[in-house]
């Protein structure tokens, strides 16, 4: 009775023993990257629109009566920028809305959700700049 009871206690205080209390301190320095980005984050931020105010002038600067001479060695002439109306438009994509085929790749598709109609978006297979429709 004495030798049961015993092997009863020894195998009560080794069961109790096995018992986890508390989870392991972890490691912050070495933190694995979060598998999803933050929703707050979208993948194309909008594009600020230019401010056009008619209204304002520039300051006029009284003319100076200073004589300006040409530089000896004249730069070579750079292309001047192209305009808005230069780039061509791309073609929406039936039954997908805020999805265009560039002119420039015209087998992928390019999502131009949130961009406003006119805005020049660039094409992320060829780099080069199209409308949005």
């Amino acid at each position: 009775m004495k030798f049961s009871l015993s092997i009863a206690f020894l195998a009560l205080f080794a069961f109790t023993a096995c018992e986890i209390d508390e989870p392991p301190a972890r490691n912050t320095r070495n933190r694995p990257a979060p598998r999803y980005p933050n929703p707050e984050q979208t993948q194309y931020p909008a594009q600020p629109q230019p401010f056009q105010d008619d209204t304002m002038q520039p300051p006029s600067t009284p003319p100076t009566d200073v004589a300006v001479t040409p530089p000896q060695s004249v730069p070579a002439p750079t292309a001047p920028p192209t305009a808005k109306g230069d780039y061509p438009y791309g073609v929406p994509v039936e039954g997908k809305p805020g999805f265009v085929r560039s002119p420039y790749s015209p087998d992928k598709m390019t999502d131009v959700r949130g961009y406003a109609p006119g805005t020049e978006v660039k094409d992320p297979y060829t780099q080069k700049i199209f409308l949005v429709p």
